[in-house]
C-alpha cells in the first residue's frame, strides 16, 4: 500500500458511493448485463439462442472471475475479448453466443454511458442537498446587514443572506444544466462496428424491422427508451464534453463560494466548521485555516483543467473513430466525477454549519456606514431648509478629515461626531442616529432572498424531496 502511488481522489476525497460507481464491479457487471440483454433480445426475435443459455448468462452476472479475465488480457491485449473469454469459461453452454453480432463498443460505450448517468444522479442528489442547506442559511440571515464589496473595496450594504443567495443562484444554474443531461439519457444502442448495424442485418437476413426491434428491446431491458440515432463505432464523444462541462460549471460555482468564504474568514465575519481537535498550522497553534474551502478551490481547479481533454478528444475523433480517446476517457471521466463528488461533499459539510460572527460584521459596518450615510444626512438637512451646496462642502471636508484620521493615524472613524458638532447640521442633530440604522441601507435584500427561494429553490426541493437526507463528511 505504501510502496506505490495511490490516487488521492480515492483514498482521501471522494465518497464511497462515487468510488463504487466507477469501480470494476459496476463496470464489468454492466458489461455482463449488456451481453445478457443482447442474447435475450436476439432469442426473442428468433435467433437460435435458448432460454437456458440466457439464464446461464444471467446467473453469472455478479460472479466475475477476474483472475481469468486478467490473465487473458495479458495474452490478447484486449479487455473486451478477455472478459468474453472469462464469461464463456463460466457459461460454457452460452459461450458460443456471447457478444453475437456486437463490437467492443457495444459493451464499452453503453456501459460507460450507464455509469455516467448513475454518476450524474449522485451529483444531482448532493447538489440538491447543498442548495437546501445553503437556502436555510440564506433565509436565517436574510435580514442581517453586512458590508458589501465591489473590487474588494467597501461598497453599499447587503445582507448575509442576500450574499448567500448569489451562491445559491449559481448552483440553480448548474442544476438546470444537470437536469438537461439527466432528462435526456441515451445509450449508444446496438449499432455494430461502424454504426451501420450491418452485422445485425446479416444475423436477421436483412430484416430491418427486427434490427430496429433489437435496438429497442436491448435498451428497454437496461431501463432506457432512447439511443443516439446515428453513431460511428462510438457514441459521440461530444457528449463527454457536455458532461464534463456540466461538472465544470458546478466546480466554478463551488470555487466562487469557497473563495468568498476564505475572504470573509480573513475578515472574521464568517467561518467554515472547525473540529475540536483540528490543527490549523504545525507552527502557529492559534490558526484556524479554512482547510475545507481551500480544498474545494484546489479540486475545482483540477476539474476546470479536465474540460480541455474532452474538447480535444471530441475534436480529433477520425471519421468513424480512433482509439486515442480510450486512455484519456479512462482518466478524465472518472476523475472529473470523483473530484466533483468530493467538492460537493465538502460544500455540503460547510453549508450545513457556517459560523457567523455578527458583532464583527457590525464592527465593519460601523467603520464604513458613516461615509455611506452622508447623502441621507445631507438630504435630511436640505428638507429642513439647508443649502445643498454648502452642506455638501461641509460633509466633504469632514469626510476627508475623518478618512485621514483612519488611514494615517489608525484611529476610529469620527465622521458622525464631526457632523454632529457642526452647527450647520443642528437642524437634524436629533435625527442623525436614526439615519445610521444599517437595516435602512440593505434595499430589497431580504425580499430577494425569499423570491429566489419561493420561485426557484422550493420547486427543486419539491422535485427531489426523497433525496434530502445527505450530510457532508470530511474524510481527512
Amino acid at each position: 500500500m505504501h510502496e506505490k502511488y495511490e490516487n488521492p481522489l480515492i483514498i482521501r476525497y471522494a465518497t464511497k458511493q462515487m468510488q463504487y460507481c466507477f469501480g470494476d464491479n459496476q463496470k464489468f457487471m454492466t458489461w455482463r448485463k449488456l451481453w445478457t440483454a443482447l442474447a435475450e433480445s436476439e432469442m426473442e426475435l428468433g435467433l437460435d439462442i435458448t432460454i437456458d443459455q440466457v439464464e446461464e448468462l444471467r446467473s453469472k452476472i455478479e460472479d466475475i472471475n477476474y483472475d481469468v479475465a486478467d490473465a487473458r488480457e495479458k495474452e490478447v491485449r484486449h479487455d473486451v475479448m478477455a472478459h468474453v473469454y472469462a464469461y464463456g469459461k463460466q457459461c460454457p453452454n452460452a459461450r458460443a453466443i456471447i457478444h453475437l453480432g456486437a463490437t467492443s463498443c457495444y459493451v464499452g460505450d453503453n456501459a460507460d454511458l450507464i455509469v455516467i448517468h448513475n454518476a450524474l444522479d449522485i451529483v444531482k442528489s448532493t447538489l440538491v442537498n447543498v442548495i437546501d442547506k445553503l437556502s436555510n442559511f440564506a433565509i436565517k440571515y436574510k435580514d442581517l446587514p453586512t458590508l458589501g464589496y465591489t473590487h474588494y473595496q467597501p461598497a453599499q450594504l447587503t445582507t448575509v443572506g442576500k450574499r448567500a443567495s448569489l451562491w445559491i443562484q449559481d448552483l440553480i444554474m448548474d442544476y438546470e444544466e444537470l437536469e438537461r443531461l439527466t432528462n435526456n439519457k441515451k445509450l449508444r444502442g446496438v449499432k455494430g462496428t461502424t454504426g451501420t448495424q450491418d452485422s445485425f442485418m446479416a444475423l436477421f437476413d436483412g430484416d430491418e424491422s427486427k434490427v430496429l426491434q433489437l435496438n429497442t428491446l436491448v435498451c428497454k431491458k437496461l431501463g432506457y427508451t432512447d439511443t443516439f440515432t446515428v453513431t460511428g463505432q462510438t457514441y459521440p464523444r461530444k457528449y463527454d464534453t457536455q458532461v464534463v462541462n456540466c461538472l465544470n460549471l458546478i466546480a466554478q460555482s463551488a470555487y466562487k463560494f469557497a473563495n468568498d468564504l476564505r475572504l470573509l474568514q480573513n475578515q472574521k465575519e464568517l467561518e467554515e466548521p472547525f473540529s475540536k481537535k483540528q490543527i490549523g498550522s504545525s507552527a502557529m497553534a492559534y490558526k484556524r485555516n479554512p482547510m475545507r474551502s481551500e480544498r474545494i478551490c484546489a479540486l475545482s481547479r483540477f476539474v476546470n483543467s479536465l474540460a480541455s481533454s474532452t474538447v480535444n478528444t471530441a475534436s480529433t475523433q477520425w471519421l468513424e473513430r480512433t482509439l486515442d480517446d480510450s486512455a484519456n476517457k479512462r482518466l478524465v471521466i472518472p476523475q472529473a466525477f470523483l473530484a466533483i463528488d468530493a467538492i460537493l461533499n465538502l460544500y455540503l459539510n460547510i453549508a450545513s454549519d457556517i459560523v457567523v460572527y455578527e458583532n464583527m460584521i457590525d464592527k465593519h459596518i460601523q467603520e464604513e456606514l458613516p461615509f455611506m450615510a452622508t447623502e441621507r444626512i445631507m438630504m435630511a438637512a436640505v428638507q429642513k431648509g439647508g443649502d445643498r451646496q454648502e452642506l455638501h462642502d461641509h460633509i466633504r471636508t469632514h469626510s476627508m478629515e475623518a478618512a485621514k484620521q483612519v488611514k494615517l493615524e489608525g484611529k476610529q472613524n469620527d465622521l458622525i461626531t464631526r457632523i454632529k458638532d457642526d452647527a450647520i447640521f443642528d437642524c437634524i442633530k436629533d435625527e442623525i442616529d436614526n439615519l445610521l440604522d444599517a437595516k435602512k441601507y440593505t434595499g430589497r435584500s431580504a425580499s430577494q432572498v425569499m423570491e429566489l427561494y419561493n420561485n426557484y429553490v422550493k420547486p427543486i426541493l419539491k422535485d427531489n424531496k426523497d433525496q434530502l437526507d445527505k450530510s457532508g463528511e470530511v474524510n481527512v
